[in-house]
This record gives C-alpha cells, structure tokens and sequence, in this order.
C-alpha cells in the first residue's frame, strides 16, 4: 500500500491597503484667524514694513510677495506711493525704500531692497506701472542691451526683454504706456543707426525701432524727462525733443539747453532742474522761460551739484549726497 501525499503552504493574507495619511494644513498666518481675514489685516500694514513682514516666517514671505497681496491693498485703496533709490558706494549699487510720510516725519529710514543682480555703469531709470526698468548701461566698459525689471509688487528683480542694441548713458522716458528709450549708442554701422531710437511695448514684451533724423542722432545724453508727451533728451551739447504720439523730432530751445544741468522732474506740466549755483528752477516749455523756486532754499544746502530730483504725488523730492 503506498501513500501520496501533498504538502501545501498557505500564507497569511495580505493586510489591507491603507491610503498614505494626509499632509498637515500649513500653518495660519496669524493663529485663531482664516487666512483670507489674516490678508485682510496684512494688507492694511504700510508697504515700508513688509521687508521686515517678510522676516516672520515663510508663509509670511511668500504672501507680502504674492500678487494676491497687492491686489487686495489696491482693492481697500491701501496702495502708498514711495521713492526708490539707487545708491552707489564705490562700485556696488544698491537700491534702498524711503517713505515719504514716514509715521515719525523727524526720522526716515531707507529700507533695503533685495541685491541688484547687475552692476552697470550709465543705467536709464524709469517707472512704468507698478515696476522700476533699469536699461542698458555699461558693464566692464561694453555697452549691454540687458532690461533688468524690479517688481514693486512682489518684491523681486528679473530679467527683461533685450534691447536691439547696448546703450550707456541713454535717455529715457515714459509715454502712453510705453517706454521710450534714445541714443547712448554709437552710431557705427547700420543696425545702430537705425535703431538709436527704441520703444518698448509691455503688453507684447518687445522692442521696436523709432525712426530718428540722422542730425539727432547725438551719442552720450545726460538728462532727460517727458513734458506734455514728449521726450526731452539733453546731450552734451543740444538736445532733442521726440513727439511720440505724432512721431516728430524737434530741438530744444537755446534757453533750455542753456539753463538745463543734471537729472530733473516734471511737476505739473513745468521741468524742475537746479542751475550752476545749484539754485532749483522751473521751465515753462509753453512760455518757454525759467523761473526761480522761491521759499525752498532753507534747509537745503548752498551748492545741490550732485543732486536728484523725482515727481512724488504731485511733489517735488530733491535727494543729495
């Protein structure tokens, strides 16, 4: 008689799948309250604090450059206007905040903004919507086309469209929503000839050239300001005037070009410059004639030789070393 047998193995069951749990909700920007109502109350801060916002922790960095942020501080009409300013000290640049109705008006701080990423020489500035465009200047002696943007919003610089051509010491200035950019460029062959005259469109985030006379075409200017929508370049010697809305090229009158020196701001309609005294003084392009600034020179000092000026709210601001 013989047997057969079979041995089997038998494994225990498998252990029901389980879902991984989820994460924990991030933290609350401000504990005990929704995050909407929390942005609510951040919005409500002065815009001079948020570097030091941004140091609570990384929900609060992230949400004081949130465009969200910005969009409810322009909702509850909380938006401030504020003065940047770019400081050099030797070779290094540096960009600083200064609110002009500081809550103590006997102290100013200027606030730090992020590093500039480049260091150029013989930077354009301007201010076009809710962001500062530094353009072209100089780096290692080469001319560049580089657009370096600062985002007021978010707190944050980046990279811009390139212009056609590199520029050092060029005029700029803004009109119906975009920014016009002239000379500062060596009229050596054809490309930049015919492109010593830009425009820059944000909404399409590019460049096209401006046809310019060939009699204009001067290279380094040292001022500039737009008045009534027209460019003011001011050169070595002469200046120009560009109509961007009707595309004409004009010279400035010998009474500007005489009294015109260093950076200027245009408030209300008149162009606000300081002579070689250092005297503060208004030109009327309609008049076509200076004008004293009367009642401002206590508190100032005798000589504003390395001074600059800016529009803020309707207001005349002079910085000086």
């Amino acid at each position: 008689m013989s047997y057969q047998t079979t041995t089997t193995t038998t494994s225990d069951p498998p252990p029901p799948a389980t879902s991984p749990s989820p994460p924990p909700p991030p933290p609350l920007l401000i504990p005990n309250l929704p995050d909407d109502v929390a942005i609510q109350c951040i919005a409500r801060i002065p815009r001079f604090y948020h570097p030091t916002l941004s140091l609570t922790s990384r929900s609060w960095r992230s949400t004081v450059r949130s465009p969200h942020l910005f969009t409810t501080r322009s909702l509850l009409r909380s938006t401030q206007h504020f003065l940047y300013i770019s400081v050099r000290i030797n070779s290094s640049f540096t960009w600083h905040l200064l609110d002009p109705n500081p809550p103590n008006p006997q102290k100013r701080i200027l606030a730090p903004l992020p590093p500039f990423p480049a260091q150029p020489i013989g930077s354009a500035f301007v201010a076009l919507g809710p962001k500062i465009y530094v353009i072209g200047g100089s780096i290692n002696d080469v001319p560049s086309n580089n657009i370096w943007v600062f985002d007021c919003r978010i707190n944050r610089w980046e990279i811009g469209p390139k212009m056609r051509v590199g520029r050092e010491f060029a005029a700029a200035g803004v009109v119906g929503g975009k920014i016009y950019v002239l000379g500062g460029c060596v009229v050596d062959n054809w490309a930049r000839s015919m492109n010593w005259a830009e425009v820059f469109d944000p909404v399409s985030g590019s460049w096209a050239a401006v046809a310019s006379p060939i009699e204009v075409r001067d290279k380094w200017m040292h001022a500039s300001a737009v008045v009534g929508g027209r460019v003011y370049a001011m050169a070595d010697r002469g200046g120009v005037i560009y109509d961007a809305l009707a595309g004409e090229w004009g010279s400035v009158s010998k009474r500007l070009d005489l009294g015109w020196r260093g950076r200027a701001a245009v408030v209300g309609g008149v162009l606000y410059c300081y002579d070689y005294l250092g005297k503060i003084r208004g030109f009327d392009v309609e008049e076509n004639v200076w004008k004293d600034l009367k009642g401002v020179d206590e508190g100032l000092p005798k000589f504003l030789c390395g001074a600059t000026m800016a529009a803020l709210d309707g207001r005349l601001c002079v910085v000086w070393e």
